[in-house]
Protein backbone atom coordinates (compact mmCIF):
# COMPACT_ATOMS: atom_id res chain seq x y z
CA UNK A 1 0.00 0.00 0.00
CA UNK A 2 1.34 3.51 -0.96
CA UNK A 3 0.69 6.73 1.06
CA UNK A 4 1.84 10.46 0.75
CA UNK A 5 3.86 11.17 4.18
CA UNK A 6 3.62 13.16 7.09
CA UNK A 7 4.64 16.77 7.91
CA UNK A 8 8.18 17.48 6.58
CA UNK A 9 10.82 19.87 8.24
CA UNK A 10 9.41 23.36 7.38
CA UNK A 11 6.26 24.78 5.90
CA UNK A 12 6.17 23.24 2.30
CA UNK A 13 4.48 25.86 -0.03
CA UNK A 14 2.36 24.68 -3.62
CA UNK A 15 5.09 23.68 -5.65
CA UNK A 16 5.82 25.69 -9.25
CA UNK A 17 7.15 22.97 -11.40
CA UNK A 18 6.26 22.58 -14.74
CA UNK A 19 7.89 19.10 -15.27
CA UNK A 20 8.27 15.78 -13.80
CA UNK A 21 11.95 16.07 -14.22
CA UNK A 22 12.83 19.13 -11.20
CA UNK A 23 12.05 20.33 -8.24
CA UNK A 24 11.50 24.22 -7.96
CA UNK A 25 11.19 26.74 -4.47
CA UNK A 26 8.04 28.94 -5.26
CA UNK A 27 9.37 32.58 -5.12
CA UNK A 28 9.09 34.73 -1.53
CA UNK A 29 9.11 31.04 0.05
CA UNK A 30 10.24 30.77 3.88
CA UNK A 31 13.08 28.22 4.26
CA UNK A 32 12.72 27.57 7.90
CA UNK A 33 12.01 24.08 9.70
CA UNK A 34 9.15 23.35 11.31
CA UNK A 35 10.71 21.83 14.39
CA UNK A 36 9.40 18.17 13.30
CA UNK A 37 10.32 15.38 12.30
CA UNK A 38 13.94 14.99 13.46
CA UNK A 39 16.49 15.01 16.71
CA UNK A 40 19.75 15.26 17.33
CA UNK A 41 21.07 14.75 13.71
CA UNK A 42 18.31 12.12 12.48
CA UNK A 43 15.67 12.31 10.78
CA UNK A 44 12.52 10.59 10.73
CA UNK A 45 9.08 10.15 9.00
CA UNK A 46 6.06 8.67 10.19
CA UNK A 47 6.44 4.60 9.92
CA UNK A 48 10.09 4.96 8.90
CA UNK A 49 13.53 4.44 10.26
CA UNK A 50 16.06 7.60 11.28
CA UNK A 51 18.96 8.07 9.23
CA UNK A 52 21.78 10.20 10.25
CA UNK A 53 22.01 12.98 8.20
CA UNK A 54 24.60 15.29 6.78
CA UNK A 55 23.92 19.26 5.88
CA UNK A 56 24.34 20.29 2.71
CA UNK A 57 26.04 24.07 3.40
CA UNK A 58 28.96 23.63 6.30
CA UNK A 59 27.85 24.96 9.46
CA UNK A 60 31.33 26.65 9.80
CA UNK A 61 30.89 28.26 6.15
CA UNK A 62 27.28 29.51 6.66
CA UNK A 63 28.10 31.04 10.22
CA UNK A 64 30.81 33.01 8.90
CA UNK A 65 29.39 34.07 5.28
CA UNK A 66 25.52 34.54 6.30
CA UNK A 67 26.00 37.79 4.08
CA UNK A 68 26.23 35.49 0.87
CA UNK A 69 23.23 33.53 2.04
CA UNK A 70 21.34 36.86 2.04
CA UNK A 71 22.37 37.76 -1.33
CA UNK A 72 21.26 34.47 -1.99
CA UNK A 73 18.30 34.39 -0.72
CA UNK A 74 17.08 37.70 -2.12
CA UNK A 75 18.57 36.37 -5.75
CA UNK A 76 15.93 33.42 -5.08
CA UNK A 77 13.23 35.53 -4.21
CA UNK A 78 13.02 33.68 -0.81
CA UNK A 79 12.93 34.76 3.10
CA UNK A 80 15.68 32.89 5.39
CA UNK A 81 15.26 33.69 9.09
CA UNK A 82 19.02 34.42 9.13
CA UNK A 83 18.25 36.63 13.00
CA UNK A 84 16.85 33.46 13.86
CA UNK A 85 19.68 31.64 13.07
CA UNK A 86 22.10 34.08 15.06
CA UNK A 87 20.00 33.81 17.86
CA UNK A 88 19.72 30.35 17.67
CA UNK A 89 23.88 29.74 17.41
CA UNK A 90 24.31 32.60 20.02
CA UNK A 91 22.36 30.54 22.67
CA UNK A 92 24.34 27.15 21.68
CA UNK A 93 27.16 28.60 22.28
CA UNK A 94 26.69 30.43 25.50
CA UNK A 95 25.16 26.71 26.66
CA UNK A 96 28.58 25.55 25.01
CA UNK A 97 30.96 27.58 27.51
CA UNK A 98 28.68 28.05 30.33
CA UNK A 99 29.28 23.98 30.28
CA UNK A 100 32.93 23.57 29.68
CA UNK A 101 33.21 26.37 32.88
CA UNK A 102 31.08 23.61 34.68
CA UNK A 103 33.21 20.10 33.43
CA UNK A 104 35.90 22.43 34.32
CA UNK A 105 34.64 22.98 38.16
CA UNK A 106 33.99 19.02 38.28
CA UNK A 107 37.21 18.15 37.02
CA UNK A 108 39.26 20.33 39.68
CA UNK A 109 36.43 19.26 42.68
CA UNK A 110 37.64 15.47 41.83
CA UNK A 111 40.85 16.84 42.19
CA UNK A 112 40.16 18.31 45.63
CA UNK A 113 37.53 15.21 46.85
CA UNK A 114 40.68 12.68 45.83
CA UNK A 115 42.97 14.85 48.16
CA UNK A 116 40.61 14.59 51.12
CA UNK A 117 40.15 11.63 50.95
CA UNK A 118 43.43 11.18 50.87
CA UNK A 119 43.74 12.82 53.71
CA UNK A 120 40.95 10.84 55.67
CA UNK A 121 38.61 13.62 55.19
CA UNK A 122 35.05 14.75 54.52
CA UNK A 123 34.52 15.41 51.24
CA UNK A 124 30.50 15.11 51.57
CA UNK A 125 30.26 18.76 50.86
CA UNK A 126 32.24 19.03 47.60
CA UNK A 127 30.63 15.55 46.48
CA UNK A 128 26.95 17.02 46.80
CA UNK A 129 27.47 20.08 45.19
CA UNK A 130 29.38 18.40 42.24
CA UNK A 131 25.97 15.88 41.86
CA UNK A 132 24.46 19.28 41.24
CA UNK A 133 26.94 20.72 38.64
CA UNK A 134 26.68 17.21 36.90
CA UNK A 135 23.00 17.57 36.70
CA UNK A 136 23.84 20.98 35.24
CA UNK A 137 26.42 19.56 32.75
CA UNK A 138 23.72 16.58 31.87
CA UNK A 139 20.67 18.85 31.12
CA UNK A 140 23.34 21.58 28.97
CA UNK A 141 24.86 18.67 27.04
CA UNK A 142 21.41 17.53 26.27
CA UNK A 143 20.20 21.10 25.64
CA UNK A 144 22.87 21.60 22.73
CA UNK A 145 22.37 18.41 21.48
CA UNK A 146 18.99 20.25 20.36
CA UNK A 147 20.50 23.04 19.30
CA UNK A 148 22.84 21.38 17.01
CA UNK A 149 19.92 18.96 15.58
CA UNK A 150 17.85 22.66 14.98
CA UNK A 151 20.77 24.17 13.12
CA UNK A 152 21.14 20.86 10.88
CA UNK A 153 17.63 21.07 10.35
CA UNK A 154 17.59 24.70 9.43
CA UNK A 155 20.68 23.95 7.13
CA UNK A 156 18.23 21.36 5.34
CA UNK A 157 16.12 23.46 4.55
CA UNK A 158 18.00 25.41 2.76
CA UNK A 159 18.99 25.48 -1.14
CA UNK A 160 22.15 25.79 -3.33
CA UNK A 161 23.88 29.49 -4.10
CA UNK A 162 23.35 30.16 -7.98
CA UNK A 163 26.47 30.41 -9.75
CA UNK A 164 27.53 33.75 -10.68
CA UNK A 165 26.08 33.19 -14.29
CA UNK A 166 22.70 33.08 -13.86
CA UNK A 167 20.56 35.96 -14.45
CA UNK A 168 18.90 37.37 -11.41
CA UNK A 169 14.75 37.07 -11.60
CA UNK A 170 11.80 35.77 -10.17
CA UNK A 171 10.14 33.13 -12.76
CA UNK A 172 9.93 32.09 -16.12
CA UNK A 173 9.69 35.15 -17.70
CA UNK A 174 13.24 36.11 -16.35
CA UNK A 175 14.99 33.19 -18.11
CA UNK A 176 16.90 33.45 -21.20
CA UNK A 177 16.95 31.57 -24.47
CA UNK A 178 20.68 30.48 -24.96
CA UNK A 179 20.00 28.51 -28.11
CA UNK A 180 17.46 27.65 -30.69
CA UNK A 181 17.05 24.87 -32.83
CA UNK A 182 15.17 24.47 -36.22
CA UNK A 183 11.64 25.47 -36.60
CA UNK A 184 8.13 24.35 -35.88
CA UNK A 185 6.22 22.14 -38.91
CA UNK A 186 3.52 23.74 -40.90
CA UNK A 187 0.96 21.82 -41.74
CA UNK A 188 -2.66 22.33 -44.04
CA UNK A 189 -4.56 21.31 -41.37
CA UNK A 190 -5.33 22.52 -37.36
CA UNK A 191 -3.54 19.75 -35.56
CA UNK A 192 -4.71 18.14 -32.93
CA UNK A 193 -3.42 17.47 -29.03
CA UNK A 194 -1.67 14.18 -28.74
CA UNK A 195 -4.99 12.71 -26.47
CA UNK A 196 -7.14 13.35 -30.01
CA UNK A 197 -4.16 11.48 -31.73
CA UNK A 198 -3.79 8.44 -29.66
CA UNK A 199 -7.63 8.07 -29.63
CA UNK A 200 -7.49 8.12 -33.10
CA UNK A 201 -5.22 5.67 -34.08
CA UNK A 202 -5.91 3.64 -30.80
CA UNK A 203 -2.42 4.11 -29.09
CA UNK A 204 -3.20 5.44 -25.85
CA UNK A 205 -5.87 4.49 -23.58
CA UNK A 206 -6.71 6.92 -20.61
CA UNK A 207 -10.50 5.76 -19.60
CA UNK A 208 -8.74 2.27 -18.96
CA UNK A 209 -6.03 3.84 -17.30
CA UNK A 210 -8.35 5.53 -14.85
CA UNK A 211 -10.33 2.20 -14.16
CA UNK A 212 -7.42 0.41 -13.33
CA UNK A 213 -5.42 2.86 -11.04
CA UNK A 214 -6.60 6.75 -11.08
CA UNK A 215 -6.21 10.26 -12.94
CA UNK A 216 -2.67 11.34 -14.04
CA UNK A 217 -1.99 7.52 -15.24
CA UNK A 218 -1.32 6.02 -18.79
CA UNK A 219 -2.13 3.25 -20.56
CA UNK A 220 0.02 2.61 -23.76
CA UNK A 221 -1.77 0.50 -27.03
CA UNK A 222 -0.44 -1.25 -29.65
CA UNK A 223 2.04 0.83 -31.67
CA UNK A 224 2.05 3.73 -28.77
CA UNK A 225 3.20 0.77 -26.05
CA UNK A 226 5.92 0.04 -28.65
CA UNK A 227 6.69 3.74 -29.62
CA UNK A 228 7.39 3.84 -25.68
CA UNK A 229 9.68 1.00 -25.44
CA UNK A 230 11.37 2.42 -28.65
CA UNK A 231 11.83 5.94 -27.52
CA UNK A 232 13.66 4.61 -24.59
CA UNK A 233 16.12 2.30 -26.06
CA UNK A 234 16.92 4.80 -28.80
CA UNK A 235 17.75 6.92 -26.21
CA UNK A 236 19.81 4.40 -23.89
CA UNK A 237 21.74 3.63 -27.16
CA UNK A 238 23.00 6.73 -28.37
CA UNK A 239 24.23 7.86 -24.87
CA UNK A 240 25.66 4.41 -24.31
CA UNK A 241 27.33 4.53 -27.61
CA UNK A 242 28.27 7.96 -29.11
CA UNK A 243 28.09 10.00 -25.63
CA UNK A 244 30.32 7.63 -23.29
CA UNK A 245 28.00 7.23 -20.72
CA UNK A 246 27.48 3.20 -18.83
CA UNK A 247 24.26 2.02 -18.12
CA UNK A 248 23.08 1.28 -15.22
CA UNK A 249 19.52 -0.57 -14.38
CA UNK A 250 18.78 0.51 -10.55
CA UNK A 251 16.08 -0.92 -8.05
CA UNK A 252 12.68 1.25 -8.45
CA UNK A 253 12.42 1.24 -4.45
CA UNK A 254 14.48 2.96 -2.98
CA UNK A 255 15.28 3.42 1.21
CA UNK A 256 15.01 6.67 3.36
CA UNK A 257 18.86 6.93 3.04
CA UNK A 258 19.07 7.47 -0.14
CA UNK A 259 16.44 10.22 -0.47
CA UNK A 260 18.27 11.98 2.28
CA UNK A 261 21.55 11.71 0.50
CA UNK A 262 20.07 13.00 -2.75
CA UNK A 263 18.22 16.21 -1.02
CA UNK A 264 14.75 14.85 -1.65
CA UNK A 265 14.13 14.08 1.74
CA UNK A 266 12.86 16.38 3.95
CA UNK A 267 12.30 18.77 1.60
CA UNK A 268 9.84 16.62 -1.51
CA UNK A 269 8.13 14.24 1.47
CA UNK A 270 4.67 15.12 0.49
CA UNK A 271 5.83 14.51 -3.54
CA UNK A 272 6.81 11.06 -2.85
CA UNK A 273 5.09 7.61 -2.27
CA UNK A 274 5.92 5.49 0.82
CA UNK A 275 5.42 1.85 0.75
CA UNK A 276 3.51 1.02 4.06
CA UNK A 277 5.39 -0.62 7.16
CA UNK A 278 8.60 -0.51 5.25
CA UNK A 279 11.46 1.84 4.63
CA UNK A 280 10.94 1.56 0.85
CA UNK A 281 9.76 4.43 -1.20
CA UNK A 282 9.02 4.43 -5.14
CA UNK A 283 11.83 6.13 -6.80
CA UNK A 284 10.98 9.61 -7.85
CA UNK A 285 13.85 9.93 -10.46
CA UNK A 286 16.77 7.74 -10.76
CA UNK A 287 18.96 10.24 -10.35
CA UNK A 288 18.33 9.22 -6.27
CA UNK A 289 19.99 5.77 -7.50
CA UNK A 290 22.61 7.24 -9.47
CA UNK A 291 23.94 9.62 -7.13
CA UNK A 292 23.91 6.92 -4.03
CA UNK A 293 26.07 4.65 -5.73
CA UNK A 294 28.82 6.49 -4.37
CA UNK A 295 27.28 7.47 -0.86
CA UNK A 296 29.88 7.18 1.93
CA UNK A 297 32.50 6.65 -0.97
CA UNK A 298 36.18 8.51 -1.86
CA UNK A 299 36.76 7.92 -5.57
CA UNK A 300 40.20 8.31 -6.89
CA UNK A 301 40.90 11.08 -8.56
CA UNK A 302 41.95 9.20 -11.74
CA UNK A 303 38.74 7.81 -11.81
CA UNK A 304 37.01 10.88 -12.69
CA UNK A 305 34.66 11.62 -14.13
CA UNK A 306 31.74 8.85 -14.29
CA UNK A 307 28.88 9.20 -16.93
CA UNK A 308 26.19 6.73 -15.61
CA UNK A 309 22.91 6.90 -17.35
CA UNK A 310 19.42 5.12 -16.10
CA UNK A 311 15.96 4.09 -17.34
CA UNK A 312 13.39 3.87 -14.65
CA UNK A 313 9.71 4.48 -14.06
CA UNK A 314 9.61 7.24 -11.66
CA UNK A 315 6.67 8.19 -9.01
CA UNK A 316 5.47 11.33 -7.98
CA UNK A 317 2.36 12.29 -6.44
CA UNK A 318 1.84 15.61 -8.10
CA UNK A 319 1.35 17.68 -4.82
CA UNK A 320 0.53 20.88 -5.63
CA UNK A 321 0.10 20.37 -9.69
CA UNK A 322 -4.30 20.31 -8.73
CA UNK A 323 -5.66 22.03 -12.39
CA UNK A 324 -2.27 21.61 -14.21
CA UNK A 325 -2.31 19.93 -17.43
CA UNK A 326 -4.99 17.75 -16.60
CA UNK A 327 -5.35 16.71 -20.46
CA UNK A 328 -3.18 13.87 -21.95
CA UNK A 329 -0.01 12.75 -20.49
CA UNK A 330 1.72 15.93 -20.00
CA UNK A 331 1.91 15.79 -15.98
CA UNK A 332 1.86 12.45 -14.42
CA UNK A 333 2.06 10.09 -11.35
CA UNK A 334 4.20 7.34 -13.02
CA UNK A 335 6.45 8.65 -15.94
CA UNK A 336 9.26 6.94 -17.48
CA UNK A 337 12.33 8.87 -17.61
CA UNK A 338 16.50 8.19 -19.23
CA UNK A 339 18.44 9.70 -16.80
CA UNK A 340 21.85 10.99 -17.41
CA UNK A 341 24.27 11.65 -14.16
CA UNK A 342 28.05 12.87 -13.80
CA UNK A 343 30.61 12.95 -10.73
CA UNK A 344 33.11 15.23 -11.70
CA UNK A 345 36.50 17.29 -10.52
CA UNK A 346 35.20 20.48 -8.95
CA UNK A 347 37.43 22.32 -11.65
CA UNK A 348 35.40 20.47 -14.83
CA UNK A 349 31.85 20.22 -13.75
CA UNK A 350 30.66 23.03 -15.47
CA UNK A 351 32.28 21.88 -18.82
CA UNK A 352 30.99 18.86 -18.19
CA UNK A 353 27.42 20.30 -17.89
CA UNK A 354 27.60 22.20 -20.93
CA UNK A 355 28.23 18.71 -22.36
CA UNK A 356 25.63 16.80 -20.60
CA UNK A 357 23.27 19.44 -21.69
CA UNK A 358 24.34 18.91 -25.66
CA UNK A 359 24.03 15.06 -25.01
CA UNK A 360 19.77 15.83 -24.20
CA UNK A 361 19.61 18.04 -26.87
CA UNK A 362 21.34 15.45 -29.25
CA UNK A 363 18.15 13.34 -29.02
CA UNK A 364 15.98 16.27 -30.29
CA UNK A 365 18.22 16.72 -32.91
CA UNK A 366 18.41 13.12 -34.09
CA UNK A 367 14.26 13.52 -33.87
CA UNK A 368 14.06 16.43 -35.95
CA UNK A 369 11.95 17.85 -33.29
CA UNK A 370 11.95 21.83 -32.93
CA UNK A 371 13.71 22.97 -29.61
CA UNK A 372 15.17 25.71 -27.56
CA UNK A 373 17.88 25.51 -25.07
CA UNK A 374 17.10 27.98 -22.15
CA UNK A 375 19.12 29.31 -19.05
CA UNK A 376 16.87 29.56 -15.60
CA UNK A 377 17.08 32.48 -13.74
CA UNK A 378 17.89 32.77 -9.90
CA UNK A 379 13.83 32.85 -9.04
CA UNK A 380 13.19 29.40 -11.21
CA UNK A 381 15.87 26.94 -10.57
CA UNK A 382 15.72 23.92 -8.59
CA UNK A 383 16.45 23.25 -4.37
CA UNK A 384 19.68 21.95 -5.61
CA UNK A 385 20.90 23.24 -7.88
CA UNK A 386 23.72 26.08 -8.91
CA UNK A 387 23.32 26.42 -12.91
CA UNK A 388 20.18 24.77 -14.76
CA UNK A 389 19.72 25.05 -18.04
CA UNK A 390 15.98 23.37 -19.57
CA UNK A 391 15.71 22.00 -23.11
CA UNK A 392 12.05 22.84 -24.53
CA UNK A 393 10.41 21.08 -27.03
CA UNK A 394 7.77 22.39 -29.73
CA UNK A 395 4.16 21.46 -29.29
CA UNK A 396 2.00 22.18 -32.20
CA UNK A 397 -1.02 21.63 -30.46
CA UNK A 398 -0.59 24.27 -28.01
CA UNK A 399 2.31 26.53 -30.31
CA UNK A 400 4.38 26.67 -27.55
CA UNK A 401 7.41 25.20 -26.24
CA UNK A 402 7.36 22.80 -23.22
CA UNK A 403 10.03 21.56 -20.56
CA UNK A 404 11.47 17.99 -21.86
CA UNK A 405 14.83 18.13 -19.82
CA UNK A 406 16.45 20.17 -17.14
CA UNK A 407 20.20 19.84 -16.76
CA UNK A 408 21.86 20.42 -13.59
CA UNK A 409 24.95 21.31 -12.07
CA UNK A 410 24.92 21.16 -8.26
CA UNK A 411 28.65 21.09 -7.52
CA UNK A 412 29.34 19.93 -4.15
CA UNK A 413 25.52 20.52 -2.54
CA UNK A 414 24.60 16.50 -2.72
CA UNK A 415 28.01 15.22 -2.49
CA UNK A 416 28.35 17.28 0.35
CA UNK A 417 25.09 15.71 1.91
CA UNK A 418 25.85 12.09 0.76
CA UNK A 419 29.92 12.17 2.17
CA UNK A 420 31.18 11.67 -2.11
CA UNK A 421 34.56 12.65 -1.84
CA UNK A 422 37.79 12.20 -4.52
CA UNK A 423 41.09 11.62 -3.14
CA UNK A 424 43.67 13.83 -5.26
CA UNK A 425 46.54 12.39 -7.26
CA UNK A 426 48.61 14.89 -5.71
CA UNK A 427 47.92 13.63 -2.02
CA UNK A 428 46.32 15.67 0.44
CA UNK A 429 43.26 16.08 1.73
CA UNK A 430 40.21 14.19 0.20
CA UNK A 431 37.65 16.97 -1.09
CA UNK A 432 34.21 17.10 -2.34
CA UNK A 433 33.21 15.45 -6.17
CA UNK A 434 30.53 18.01 -8.25
CA UNK A 435 27.16 16.46 -9.02
CA UNK A 436 25.06 16.95 -12.32
CA UNK A 437 22.20 15.15 -13.94
CA UNK A 438 19.62 15.77 -16.30
CA UNK A 439 17.13 14.24 -18.27
CA UNK A 440 18.27 12.57 -21.30
CA UNK A 441 15.13 12.66 -22.14
CA UNK A 442 11.61 12.19 -20.45
CA UNK A 443 9.97 9.33 -22.39
CA UNK A 444 6.60 10.56 -22.08
CA UNK A 445 7.01 13.67 -23.32
CA UNK A 446 9.36 12.47 -26.20
CA UNK A 447 6.12 10.22 -27.01
CA UNK A 448 3.89 13.40 -26.70
CA UNK A 449 6.24 15.32 -28.57
CA UNK A 450 6.78 12.78 -31.70
CA UNK A 451 2.99 12.26 -31.78
CA UNK A 452 2.45 15.68 -32.57
CA UNK A 453 5.11 17.20 -34.65
CA UNK A 454 4.86 13.91 -37.27
CA UNK A 455 1.15 14.10 -37.21
CA UNK A 456 -0.96 13.65 -40.84
CA UNK A 457 -4.22 15.10 -41.73
CA UNK A 458 -5.19 11.44 -42.03
CA UNK A 459 -4.83 10.74 -38.76
CA UNK A 460 -1.62 8.49 -39.02
CA UNK A 461 1.57 9.63 -37.56
CA UNK A 462 4.77 9.23 -39.34
CA UNK A 463 7.82 7.36 -37.63
CA UNK A 464 11.22 9.87 -37.27
CA UNK A 465 13.60 8.41 -39.32
CA UNK A 466 16.13 7.39 -36.50
CA UNK A 467 13.08 5.46 -34.66
CA UNK A 468 11.99 3.11 -37.41
CA UNK A 469 14.61 0.00 -37.11
CA UNK A 470 13.14 0.19 -33.17
CA UNK A 471 9.55 0.23 -34.15
CA UNK A 472 9.73 -1.85 -37.76
CA UNK A 473 7.22 0.48 -39.12
CA UNK A 474 7.43 4.07 -40.68
CA UNK A 475 3.88 5.09 -40.02
CA UNK A 476 1.42 4.61 -37.15
CA UNK A 477 -2.31 4.18 -38.84
CA UNK A 478 -4.94 5.73 -38.04
CA UNK A 479 -7.78 3.31 -37.54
Amino acid sequence: MFGRTGPSLMSRPPRNARFEGRRKSTPRNRYWPCGQGGVAGRFSVPGSVGYPFRTMHDLSYFRENLHVFADMAKRRGITLDLDAFRALDKERREFITVNEQRKAQRNKASEEIARLKKEKQSADAIIAEMKQVSDLIKQADEKVTELDARQRELLLTIPNIPHSSVPTGTGAADNVEVRLWGTPPKYDFQPKPHWEIGEKTGILDLESATKITGARFALYKSWGARLERAIANFFLDVHTREHGYTEILPPFLVNTASLMAAGQLPKFAADLFKIQDTDFWLTPTSEVELHNLYRDETIAEDKLPIHITAWTACFRSEAGAAGKDTRGILRQRQFQKVELFKFTLPDKSYEEHEALTGNAAAILQKLALHHRTVLLCSGDMGFASSKTYDIEVWLPSSNEFREISSCSNCEAFQARRAGIRFKPKAGGKSEFVHTLNGSGLAVGRTWIAIVENYQQADGSVVIPEVLRPYMGIDRIPAI
